[in-house]
């Protein structure tokens, strides 16, 4: 089945095992923090399925603007469009960078389940201008999704990624000379203007039955003089105060808000956790994102941003939340209109 991907290869394997995160034949999250599918056992996952709230779907469509992603530059700032869940496009002068694109309809390997929400499926490959950079932060199938990024082959000319991705792509048609996957702490500028660093995050990845033998990552986006801040899937940890540290301030961060759930906290923040998350990247504005598409976690869908915007008031920390398909540029006012109130 194609859309299960491709596990690195044995030699990939060998040369990852001299890698401080590597051990056992996985990749390990910072810090020792460890997490397998046996610790969130299906007994739980079910009945948390047959006792989810109506409310874990919207009620009626997402209100959301479409917008032509075709429109020539330059653009001065930053500009990004957001396409729910994890799924966004940053316009930079001349430059098109897409981020974990998912426009099948669905975040799953089985057709037709974990369907996207009426209303924040809006866009599809067609409507996307010619890519320059493809980010992807890891392979789940809500991230990495087989039938859009076999269709935007023939348009995208660099990837970034995380060890091990790559051999998804190019058991998917994708050269080999068009992947760079990054360590974390790793740096690369793929195209002039550009560069990228990948960094921890705590999490894990797999498509099949073999997890965590690619490894998870956000990244430091630099454009000119600004910086972004590309979070992946992640729970709550000193990691992100490090990367603080070391690599901020940030103009924005794009962090995970969304699809918790008490078996899964350690890979996962809570709203709380994503603003203070924030805080300790050091970054002037928060858009939160990994919600708003799909229900993979149980809580009512709009739960995520009801609960995080009185935590981020709460730490002075400005909170942008535009539309799906409506662009923000960097440093504009923040947007708060609550377009998720749909009741």
């Amino acid at each position: 089945m194609k859309i299960l991907g491709k596990s690195p290869s044995a030699a990939q394997a060998q040369k990852f095992a001299a890698l401080s995160n590597f051990e056992g034949g996985k990749f390990q999250n910072p810090g020792g923090v460890r997490f397998s599918v046996s610790d969130a056992p299906m007994g739980k996952l079910l009945r948390g399925y047959l006792n989810r709230p109506k409310t874990s779907r919207p009620s009626r469509p997402l209100p959301w603007v479409a917008t032509n992603l075709r429109a020539p530059g330059p653009f001065a700032r930053p500009t990004i469009t957001w396409f729910g869940h994890s799924s966004y496009l940053i316009k930079y002068q001349e430059l098109n960078i897409l981020v974990d694109p998912v426009f099948s309809g669905n975040a799953s390997p089985v057709p037709g389940s974990v369907k996207a929400f009426a209303g924040s499926n809006g866009y599809g490959v067609a409507d996307l201008p010619p890519i320059d950079v493809l980010v992807l932060t890891h392979d789940h199938y809500d991230h990495l999704d087989y039938a859009t990024v076999a269709a935007l082959r023939p348009q995208v000319t660099r990837v970034v990624t995380a060890l091990g991705v790559g051999a998804h792509l190019r058991h998917w048609g994708y050269a080999a000379d068009q992947i760079t996957e990054l360590n974390w702490h790793e740096t690369a500028a793929p195209l002039a203007g550009v560069q990228f660093t990948a960094v921890p995050a705590q999490h894990m990845s797999g498509r099949s039955l073999s997890p965590q033998n690619t490894l998870w990552a956000a990244f430091v986006l630099q454009l000119g003089s600004h910086r972004l801040y590309l979070g992946g899937d992640s729970g709550y940890g000193p990691h992100f105060r490090e990367i603080g540290a070391r690599y901020g301030p940030f103009d924005l961060a794009l962090l995970e808000n969304g699809q918790y759930d008490a078996l899964w906290h350690p890979i996962h923040t809570l709203p709380e956790e994503t603003a203070q998350a924030a805080r300790d990247l050091r970054a002037a504005v928060l858009w939160p994102v990994h919600w708003a598409k799909f229900t993979l976690a149980y809580h009512p869908w709009n739960e995520p941003i009801r609960r995080l915007l009185p935590a981020a008031g709460a730490l002075g920390l400005p909170v942008t939340v535009p539309r799906i398909g409506e662009p923000y540029a960097v440093g504009d006012p923040v947007r708060q209109e609550p377009w998720w109130e749909l009741e």
